[in-house]
């Protein structure tokens, strides 16, 4: 009786296609994940400049002509002006809307401000793509 004890070639093969297969997966599970935490993190950002921008105009009853007036107040509204995270996400966004714009308009009760953004994919409630904040809120 021929008892042989251990693996055939095919039954490594195999094992070693599963593997290969399961670690492309929690790859791209990974950098997925990655791209929405950045999305997150512009969205946190955009609403951090828009808390310090409320509270700059609650003080001034007018908002900023730019977002360095926010980081000379004293206190200081917001220590250092958030920048979008990088690698640019997403189809809808290139390395030229993968910024943070801020356009103020306006003065005392007629007063606005326009912070624009973009998201690689929808996050939360908000759409992928070039994005807007406005004192209404963001669009």
């Amino acid at each position: 009786m021929n008892n042989k004890k251990g693996f055939t070639l095919i039954e490594l093969l195999v094992v070693i296609a599963i593997i290969g297969l399961l670690s492309t997966m929690s790859v791209l599970a990974l950098n997925s994940a990655r791209a929405r935490a950045r999305d997150s993190k512009r969205i946190s950002d955009i609403k951090q400049i828009q808390t310090a921008l409320e509270m700059y105009y609650n003080d001034n009853n007018n908002y900023p002509n730019t977002l360095s007036q926010l980081t000379t107040t004293t206190p200081p509204l917001i220590k250092v002006i958030p920048t979008a995270p990088l690698p640019v996400d997403g189809s809808l966004c290139d390395a030229a809307k993968n910024t943070y714009t801020y356009t103020y308009s306006g003065s005392g009760s007629t007063a606005s401000y326009a912070l624009t953004y973009c998201l690689g994919s929808a996050t939360g409630n908000v759409p992928a793509g070039p994005r807007t904040a406005t004192p209404a809120g963001i669009y």
